[in-house]
């Protein structure tokens, strides 16, 4: 079973990369994500805001995944317009702004006093 699971790396790491290649926001998406890990390195944020910085980043990260996952399939089965294939495209968007908002959130609540905290210096 361990043999198995270690097979279907190499798979994985072959949709990250395609999505990274062939989707702008993605590759947004991970320099928004280095900039802020760089960020709450250079902040010295305390652990467990370093968890929910780590969590808000995969998050986004996985919601933007399945975003492309979607696309892809829907893009599969017709190139023409049809309202329920726009309709999944559009709650997979969707899916990625909530987890956007989330992540802003996170960033808010962890970096703007930290940032207000160095600017009264």
């Amino acid at each position: 079973m361990f043999k198995k699971i270690l097979k279907s790396f190499p798979y994985a790491f072959q949709g990250i990369i395609y999505s990274f290649i062939t989707q702008v926001n993605f590759r947004f998406h991970i320099t928004a994500a280095l900039l802020a890990l760089l960020l709450s390195f250079v902040l010295r944020v305390s652990n467990l805001e370093l968890l929910f910085v780590i969590s808000a980043v995969f998050l986004v990260l996985t919601a933007e995944l399945f975003n492309t996952a979607v696309e892809t399939v829907v893009d599969l089965y017709t190139r023409e317009y049809n309202f329920m294939a726009q309709t999944a495209k559009n709650i997979a968007a969707g899916a990625v702004l909530t987890a956007v908002i989330y992540s802003l959130t996170v960033a808010a609540v962890v970096f703007i006093p930290k940032i207000l905290n160095l600017l009264r210096v």
